[in-house]
């Protein structure tokens, strides 16, 4: 499997307009997707301006990835996705997946740093690049954030391109982690509300206090994780009309 990203170009351009279309259409059958208040809307596609920008989400569901793009989509961004490299394997959908310029990810393994360096052409070519700071879906009960791993902002140092945090609360409700296809069913008939809030952009060299001649110490990232996980635990927060049982994201639950 190739590590270089490729630009998807007018076909890919093609690809991803008829499957947010269809994909789209499917999904309102099994959740009301809603992105901020209609008034709101030209305000928060403000907030995912033009040209490279890091969307960072929580992780609650398997559904995350397609309703994060749908969403990103209808403030006129094409999301470029970290996603699993077991899609990339698959016949078709390793093709579609490729075609919309998304980038593979070997999780858990010493290979899932490597995919930083894709992810950095995508963005030095203008585009939004979506991933998740926790590395995985939340293992916390309750459905609040884990703490985020660096990733994002390691990424941001090398583009300098600003990450834009963007909370989804219901997804869970959607496909939740056990009884896939029993939630599935559910969302059918009950089709569960999903709300989304879009931060402000965070341009993490200012948020450290850095020039940009000056190299971060690894203490330096962590902290930038940190309070850029707590911008988004917020957010998060705000959605659920709750206080948040950590600011800067649950302890990590090894399952």
């Amino acid at each position: 499997m190739s590590s270089s990203w490729r630009h998807p170009g007018r076909t890919g351009a093609i690809v991803y307009a008829v499957a947010a279309t269809i994909i789209g259409t499917l999904t309102a059958g099994l959740s009301r997707l809603q992105v901020e208040r209609q008034r709101g809307r030209r305000a928060a596609a403000q907030r995912l301006p033009p040209g490279a920008i890091i969307v960072i989400s929580n992780h609650t569901s398997y559904a995350d990835g397609v309703l994060l793009a749908l969403a990103c989509r209808r403030l006129g961004r094409s999301l470029r996705l970290l996603a699993t490299a077991g899609l990339f394997r698959m016949p078709l959908l390793g093709r579609i997946v490729r075609k919309l310029g998304f980038i593979a990810v070997r999780r858990d393994t010493a290979e899932a740093s490597q995919s930083l360096e894709p992810a950095a052409e995508a963005l030095r070519a203008g585009e939004a690049v979506g991933l998740y700071p926790e590395g995985r879906l939340t293992r916390d009960p309750a459905m609040w954030p884990e703490r985020a791993k660096t990733g994002a902002v390691r990424l941001a140092l090398m583009t300098n391109a600003p990450i834009v945090p963007v909370a989804m609360v219901g997804a869970h409700r959607v496909v939740s982690r056990s009884r896939v296809l029993l939630s599935v069913v559910t969302s059918l008939v009950r089709r569960p509300r999903v709300g989304v809030l879009v931060g402000d952009p965070i341009d993490v060299r200012r948020l450290m206090g850095l020039d940009q001649f000056t190299e971060p110490t690894q203490a330096d990232v962590r902290r930038a994780a940190d309070a850029v996980m707590a911008t988004l635990v917020a957010l998060v927060g705000e959605l659920r009309g709750e206080e948040a049982p950590d600011p800067l994201g649950v302890p990590r639950i090894e399952a």
